[in-house]
């Protein structure tokens, strides 16, 4: 997907983690929010686009955008179901 501006509601910050570090602080940050609310992770893991669409089809959490920086950043946008 192309670079997003999506508003977020948290952040969290998962660079330098490998997997499944990266999914489960985003668990741990989604039961925080309320339903609707968006999260946004950053990640540096090449498998997280992978791992985040498994993620938002197992908990049924909507998967909003991907993106990936080309220098091996990848942005995860999710809304809280």
């Amino acid at each position: 997907m192309s670079d997003v501006d999506l508003s977020f509601d948290l952040e969290v910050d998962a660079k330098g983690l490998k997997c499944p570090l990266p999914i489960l602080r985003a668990k741990k940050a989604l039961a925080t929010l309320t339903s609707g609310q968006v999260l946004k992770v950053i990640a540096t893991d090449t498998s997280s686009t992978r791992d985040f669409q498994a993620f938002a089809k197992q908990t049924g959490n909507a998967l909003l955008a991907q993106t990936d920086d080309g220098e091996g950043v990848y942005t995860h946008f999710l809304k809280r179901r």
